[in-house]
């Protein structure tokens, strides 16, 4: 640990404490991560989809030591405090967890998410007891470590199908007497379920913006009781979506009117502080 990542832990924390709610934007390259640093973004998370997809993989498809590698890569593009999905944890043992906790902080991370999903399509959520076990045994490790690392533990069943709000509460509130620093439970259906869940758990929750017809405003979300918004893929696929316009209109048109909507290389370049 150096003084430094302990300087940024200290300023993670910090946003979470503050009256309000603060937007954590997820970025996937060295570049990305700039752009929203040279924009004031004061804290970044990467994201397990966007990360997988820049080495050509799917969602779930790296190893912890390439999901590591990406992070570093993250951390060391700025100043800013970096927090990593780092999905179930990268095995189902509460011991596995835990050292993925010690490796997270070694790769410069102050945070993390590990959610309760096992992988298996016959039953996508670990049952309750062992996710408890998983959760506690990453908060052990979080706290044995000589600065704050932010431990959140993610409820993922409304991912699912016949999933219910009352479950994720329930689930929310076992994951906060384990310990965990932060709540977060993709896939709520409207505000009002938002403002049921903060009501429900006296630690900070993150909210996810990402799903079509379930992404709601900062307004809207911090007066529900949301303290952190996370961007998932939402950056990634609209970047892709801009390249991916560009592409069709050269293939199907063999027009380059794309090139008048685009930042200059000298704007991008002040942005980032390069």
């Amino acid at each position: 640990m150096s003084v430094r990542q302990a300087d940024k832990a200290a300023r993670f924390r910090a946003l979470h404490e503050r009256p309000g709610a603060f937007v954590i934007p997820n970025p996937w390259d060295a570049i990305s991560a700039r752009l929203l640093a040279g924009m004031g973004f004061e804290a970044l998370a990467t994201s397990s989809a966007a990360s997988a997809n820049t080495i050509g993989r799917r969602d779930g498809g790296i190893t912890r030591e390439q999901a590591l590698s990406h992070a570093r890569m993250i951390v060391e593009a700025t100043d800013l405090p970096v927090s990593a999905d780092l999905e179930k944890g990268f095995g189902r043992e509460p011991e596995v967890v835990a050292e993925t906790i010690r490796q997270a902080a070694g790769a410069g991370l102050v945070g993390c998410t590990i959610e309760d999903t096992s992988g298996d399509p016959e039953q996508p959520l670990f049952d309750l007891p062992l996710a408890t076990e998983r959760i506690a045994a990453a908060v052990e490790a979080a706290r044995a470590l000589p600065f704050s690392f932010m431990l959140t533990a993610r409820a993922h069943n409304l991912l699912f199908p016949n999933a219910t709000v009352d479950e994720t509460i329930h689930r929310l509130q076992a994951y906060e007497k384990a310990g965990a620093d932060v709540l977060f439970a993709p896939g709520l259906p409207d505000i009002a379920a938002v403002k049921t869940v903060c009501s429900s758990i006296a630690k900070p929750f993150n909210f996810m913006v990402g799903i079509k017809g379930k992404s709601f405003s900062v307004a809207e979300l911090e007066a529900a009781g949301v303290r952190r918004i996370s961007l998932a893929t939402s950056l990634y696929r609209a970047a892709m979506t801009g390249l991916l316009d560009a592409i069709r209109e050269i293939k199907d048109t063999g027009g380059f009117t794309f090139v008048d909507r685009t930042a200059t290389t000298a704007e991008l370049v002040q942005i980032m502080g390069i």
